[in-house]
């Protein structure tokens, strides 16, 4: 079964700050469950890459107005809010 991404959307959604970083265990501790092996790929993140294939994790965050993109480090991961459009 997949993820419910939809706490990490409101975790987003609730956010104050137009940038931060949160670690996956801060994330697991959010979705109240584990993070798919495959969060460990930069890729699974961006939500710019393959905007057809529908993924519930990408959705939350678009949904939030945030991008993400995993940290080098691989553990963690930056959320930024998308400045709105005028």
């Amino acid at each position: 079964m997949a993820n419910d991404y939809t706490p990490l959307a409101d975790y987003l959604k609730a956010q104050t700050r137009a940038d931060f970083v949160l670690t996956f265990e801060e994330i697991e501790e959010i979705i109240d469950d584990a993070l798919p092996r495959a969060a460990q790929r930069a890729a699974w993140w961006d939500v710019t890459r393959a905007p057809e294939e529908r993924m519930p994790q990408r959705e939350a965050i678009i949904d939030a107005g945030f991008t993400a993109t995993r940290s080098a480090d691989g553990n963690s991961v930056r959320f930024s809010k998308v400045r709105a459009r005028r």
